[in-house]
């Protein structure tokens, strides 16, 4: 059996997870839904409703940001038509860089 691999994460990351965690919850809160209810619109468990109230940084990250939006916490803190914009300028940013980035094969100079 092979070990579970340990990720770490920093302390800016435990912290933003933390924070949109309480978000989520306190919003669920605030509308008067339960676990249940969230986890039924959202198309996830109960436990997994959970576990994103809790922080759990293993959670997938679309099932974090569509309990967000049915509990009505606003990411990136812009409404739908700003962040259609913001996708779409930062789409047509990407397409004006490269593909992907190499680094620079440096030749070994091995004369003596």
């Amino acid at each position: 059996m092979a070990n579970p691999r340990v990720r770490t994460y920093s302390r800016y990351t435990r912290k933003a997870a933390s924070l949109l965690s309480g978000l989520i919850r306190t919003a669920r809160l605030e509308n008067k839904l339960t676990v249940q209810e969230v986890a039924e619109r959202a198309g996830v468990s109960r436990g997994l409703v959970q576990r994103i109230e809790k922080g759990d940084l293993k959670c997938e990250i679309g099932a974090v940001f569509e309990v967000a939006v049915i509990v009505g916490v606003r990411l990136f803190d812009a409404d739908e038509n700003s962040v259609s914009r913001h996708l779409r300028q930062t789409e047509d940013k990407l397409a004006l860089m490269p593909k992907s980035v190499r680094k620079a094969h440096k030749e070994i100079d091995d004369d003596f």
